[in-house]
């Protein structure tokens, strides 16, 4: 089929979405839409508010795996009139930059496009191609919600321009609910429209039996498991010892290799790696970080167990509590703080006191690398 004929059929296929929008009553002009994706905090002095205001980005709450999420939604666009589309591709480059040093994902709601905001082919195909390796490699899951007929005559007339590669990153959902075996779902920000539109289709598919459920009951860990288990139980595991063999380990291998190493903790690392020495660990394995070649690995390594940590360091009981130190008066603060920090469970105290001074050198260590480097 000519690329001509992919275009007229992909304009087809998207009046179809609209008319069966419009079936389900919740065809809504783009120009409607109520102005509450708008962020309330937003400066008109933003460099990008003629676009931001719209509320097409959103940048809130994290997946399973701790990378930022950035949504896209479809209703918010105004008439293609309105928007300068050009506009949006810098204003979506922008809000990436924020965030492309680290892993990101992308959750795109393509409920409300229409024939009157859709942006054109040629304009898609530009943006994909303007897109560079920084960003496509840091993009580790593109999640689409409700795809349609249309979003599949796209693929298709996309398909040669889209690496192999970054096509495995794509995954459909049919329903909102999908997305919480993979996000904080509470952390997202869905448009109004979108929760509607998925209830109605719910409801028109409410008479099929409900899928069989993708999770399995939750199991009871090994007893040489590193993450996702509490500091109790790696303490109990290892003989009253304070300090979790991983968190040990990574630390010992940062301070002997990685001190000077500018962007640590900041740059990503392979998350299939990361999952390899998560399951090595996790099976009482040894792990040598030298066989990785990467000092990223033992960083993301250690940020991913404190992370999959059931209690943070600082404890759901010491949270208001930290919270309330801004009412106390200035020079009585730092005597409120060693009080939150006395108070806490010996186990969790001892990590933070160890975490803290391996992150007090490593600024030290840094500061006189940069100093020596700015002398020489």
């Amino acid at each position: 089929m000519s690329r001509l004929a992919l275009e007229e059929l992909a304009d087809i296929e998207l009046q179809r979405d609209e008319e069966a929008a419009a079936a389900l009553g919740t065809a809504r002009r783009p120009s409607e839409a109520p102005a509450a994706g708008q962020d309330p905090t937003l400066s008109t002095n933003h460099p990008f508010y003629d676009v931001a205001r719209h509320g097409i980005l959103q940048v809130a709450g994290e997946d399973r795996l701790g990378r930022r999420v950035v949504t896209f939604s479809c209703c918010r666009m105004p008439p293609s009139h309105e928007l300068n589309h050009r506009r949006l591709l810098e204003y979506l480059k922008y809000t990436l930059d924020q965030y492309v040093e680290s892993d990101y994902t992308v959750v795109y709601f393509h409920y409300g496009l229409s024939s009157r905001n859709k942006p054109s082919l040629g304009w898609l195909q530009s943006a994909y191609k303007e897109f560079d390796r920084k960003y496509k490699k840091s993009l580790k899951a593109l999640y689409v919600v409700h795809p349609t007929n249309f979003l599949k005559v796209l693929r298709t007339l996309f398909k040669p321009l889209i690496s192999h590669k970054f096509g495995k990153k794509v995954t459909y959902f049919n329903y909102l609910s999908e997305l919480r075996e993979h996000l904080k779902y509470d952390q997202l920000i869905v448009p109004p429209e979108v929760l509607r539109y998925d209830e109605e289709l719910r409801q028109l598919h409410r008479g099929r039996p409900p899928p069989p459920a993708r999770t399995p009951p939750p199991r009871p860990p090994l007893p040489t498991q590193q993450f996702g288990v509490s500091l109790q139980y790696l303490k109990d595991k290892n003989q009253g010892e304070l300090i979790p063999p991983v968190l040990r380990a990574t630390v010992t291998h940062l301070r002997q290799k990685g001190l000077r190493t500018e962007g640590l903790f900041r740059r990503s690392a392979s998350v299939q790696t990361v999952r390899e020495v998560q399951r090595l660990y996790n099976q009482g394995k040894p792990v040598d970080f030298d066989d990785y070649g990467d000092i990223h690995i033992p960083a993301a390594i250690l940020k991913t167990f404190l992370r999959e940590l059931p209690q943070p360091l600082l404890t759901f009981e010491a949270y208001e509590q930290i919270l309330g130190i801004t009412s106390v008066e200035s020079s009585l603060r730092v005597t409120r703080c060693r009080q939150i920090l006395q108070s806490l469970p010996e186990h969790n105290y001892a990590v933070l006191s160890y975490l803290i001074g391996f992150l007090h050198e490593l600024k030290k260590s840094y500061r006189t690398g940069s100093s020596h480097g700015q002398h020489q």
